[in-house]
């Protein structure tokens, strides 16, 4: 029987599937694997004669889950931004820190000055340590070039990511992320002159997945990401939106309109764009790495998208600025602390509607047909994913039926 054909045994599995076990629990269950997807997954007791066959593998009595998915990074990127991080601490807010030619803008000014390479190796580190978590599926942001040769070299440093490291990525095409300093004062200009040529040119050499923005006082109005996702929209490519993070500029209702996969950060979401994500199944993506960071007040309504069960994701956001961190078990930890998502919420967010928010139907559950992408946990319980800080219990991945 070849190696690609497996089964684990001796695991307890958090499915992720609906239904009425809290997690999808099986007790003392066992995983089939064939080639890269799950064939079975059930009680130890149910195995079908079928799969006796496969080599087995003992998991010692672990917790199998999903493999987790961070459906919202900046991962490449040129320099740091520790000393903004200095200045907001001596009083300086985000806003202030942008108008005064920080922020966005001066990571621009690395990012273009770095090459494909550079761009890449700088990357790496920061992918590891979210592979070192369970992670099999990461989703990275352009949006740090703001031209065009800058923002397809962004995309394919990314997409390198999959060649040098086991883990799927997925971009998105974050053109409409800030204006640069030649365009400060023609937003429009730069959105016709730049945004949309460099997205039709990144779509031309197939290197975008979706088309995100952001949606701010200090980036982009309502009516500017509109004629960015006509485009997207032309082109076949699903639209995401940075909605709702400082004000409500009803960027949520917008990306709604467009069917978004999702819309992210919403700290300042009401309960018309709420209902309007519920209607058009849009996830709201939390981040609260840069509510952290930035020492935000206004949190995102928990309680209002769940009465309206719009599904919602976790990510890191990593990036140099606003959240400068790669670790989902801590942003999990987070989502519970700082915004009251129960661990079952949280580690569904960095699962199943992960997944979802990147148009994944293959990955973030456990069950049969789905890719084989797991995480095998030292953990009697999956609620210690969210509980503890800074201790990372992972024994292994699974990434497409192979260890790794």
């Amino acid at each position: 029987m070849p190696s690609s054909e497996r089964l684990l045994t001796d695991v307890h599995v958090a499915t992720m599937e609906t239904g009425e076990t809290p997690y999808g629990m099986i007790e003392e269950a066992v995983v089939a694997l064939s080639q890269d997807r799950i064939a079975w997954v059930g009680p130890r007791d149910g195995l079908p004669a079928e799969y006796s066959g496969f080599t087995a593998t003992s998991l010692g009595g672990r917790l199998v889950t999903p493999a987790l998915i961070d459906c919202h990074t900046h991962i490449v990127h040129g320099g740091d931004r520790a000393v903004e991080f200095e200045m907001r601490l001596n009083g300086a807010s985000y806003e202030e820190v942008a108008r005064a030619g920080g922020g966005i803008v001066s990571t621009v000014t690395a990012t273009r000055t770095a090459t494909e390479a550079e761009l890449l190796e700088t990357a790496l580190p920061r992918v590891d340590a979210l592979l070192a978590e369970g992670v099999t599926v990461l989703e990275v942001k352009s949006g740090y070039g703001l031209d065009t040769e800058t923002e397809l070299r962004m995309l394919r440093a990314a997409r390198a990511i999959a060649d040098a490291r086991p883990v799927r990525v997925k971009t998105s095409f974050l053109g409409a992320h800030a204006v640069p300093g030649e365009y400060a004062g023609r937003d429009d200009a730069y959105i016709d002159e730049v945004c949309i040529p460099a997205l039709r040119a990144a779509h031309a050499e197939g290197l975008v997945d979706a088309v995100d923005g952001f949606c701010e006082g200090i980036a982009f109005q309502p009516e500017q990401i509109a004629r960015v996702f006509d485009v997207a929209r032309e082109l076949g490519l699903p639209v995401k939106l940075h909605a709702e993070q400082l004000s409500n500029l009803g960027g949520a209702k917008l990306a709604a309109r467009y069917d978004a996969l999702s819309a992210d950060h919403i700290e300042y979401l009401d309960e018309d764009g709420v209902a309007a994500m519920a209607a058009a199944g849009t996830v709201a993506v939390i981040l609260p790495g840069a509510f952290y960071t930035l020492r935000e007040t206004q949190r995102p309504p928990i309680d209002s998208l769940r009465a309206h069960d719009v599904p919602m994701a976790l990510a890191s956001d990593c990036n140099p600025g606003s959240s400068p961190m790669t670790s989902l078990l801590l942003t999990m930890n987070m989502g519970c602390t700082l915004f009251r998502m129960t661990p079952e919420e949280a580690l569904r967010g960095v699962t199943t509607h992960a997944a979802r928010a990147l148009g994944l139907p293959d990955c973030g559950t456990v069950a049969a047909g789905m890719r084989a992408d797991l995480a095998i946990w030292d953990v009697t319980h999956p609620a210690e994913l969210a509980y503890r800080i800074g201790f990372n219990p992972l024994h292994s991945r699974y990434f497409a039926g192979e260890p790794c």
